[in-house]
């Protein structure tokens, strides 16, 4: 069975994590599917947004397997893990950070749509969407105190960026569930939705209407609000609306405007 399934229709590709017999728990293949997919879907300049979600439940963390042997002291019982330490060939991460990490750096929005448990990795791996629907019993936790670590796949950051420190520090510590509205509140995640995947989707197909150039630019400048001071995120902003106006795509934008009709955008290259 293929650890994940991807659908790409209309410019919008739907993500599923496809091992529900073990909550979508991530084993050594289900990160090498992550790594993989990820920089495909990285390369097709069709796609225009994508949906993150899993069969039956959003991801229950690491495969329980591992951490057994790891209590025995024989390290990972996965034999696919072992090389999930490894820095990734010209990145900042490991294998492991990557197949998390590489999701968050997509050029185009990411949603992801959580049922059941987000939990550990899988909190990580929710974290890195720009956007995520929640439904009102689905729960979230930062599990890893449970096993006497800490989470380690680039979730820290995001963490406390969305919540603010204190309390991701709580959450941290005390790996508390956090249900659909409390989730929200918090910042853990966007919206409560009785269907996640269905108003996802909707979403992206919003998004996929629209200029694709210049929805990767209001991510570049958005993600990039907390790490640039007023004159060089100003700089950012005069950078990206010059490289938009009066190019193909945003003419189009305004010629099908006042033509009333719906636009029809090229795909930016890559």
């Amino acid at each position: 069975m293929e650890r994940i399934t991807v659908t790409i229709d209309g410019g919008i590709a739907d993500v599923r994590l496809n091992r529900p017999d073990k909550m979508n728990a991530l084993d050594g293949e289900m990160f090498d599917a992550l790594l993989a997919e990820a920089e495909e879907l990285r390369a097709n300049s069709s796609v225009r947004a994508v949906v993150i979600s899993g069969e039956k439940t959003f991801c229950a963390g690491l495969d329980f397997s591992g951490f057994e042997s790891m209590a025995s002291g024989g390290g990972s019982g996965d034999p696919a893990a072992t090389q999930l330490g490894e820095i990734a060939d010209g990145q900042i991460t490991h294998r492991a950070q990557q197949a998390i990490y590489g999701w968050s750096t997509l050029r185009v929005p990411v949603i992801a749509a959580i049922t059941g448990v987000a939990l550990g990795a899988g909190i990580q791996l929710a974290l890195g969407s720009d956007i995520r629907f929640i439904a009102p019993d689905a729960r979230m936790s930062v599990l890893e105190i449970r096993w006497g670590i800490v989470p380690d796949m680039t979730g820290t950051r995001r963490l406390s960026e969305l919540v603010g420190v204190d309390v991701a520090k709580e959450l941290i510590w005390t790996g508390r569930m956090v249900e659909g509205t409390e989730a929200v509140q918090l910042g853990l995640a966007t919206k409560v939705s009785d269907d996640p995947h269905a108003d996802a989707m909707a979403l992206a197909h919003d998004i996929a209407s629209k200029s694709p150039h210049a929805i990767q630019a209001g991510k570049r400048l958005a993600n990039a609000a907390g790490q640039l001071d007023d004159a060089a995120g100003f700089a950012a902003e005069r950078a990206e609306i010059g490289a938009l106006i009066g190019r193909p795509n945003q003419v189009e934008a305004i010629t099908a405007y006042f033509e009333k009709r719906s636009p029809v955008f090229s795909d930016p290259e890559l």
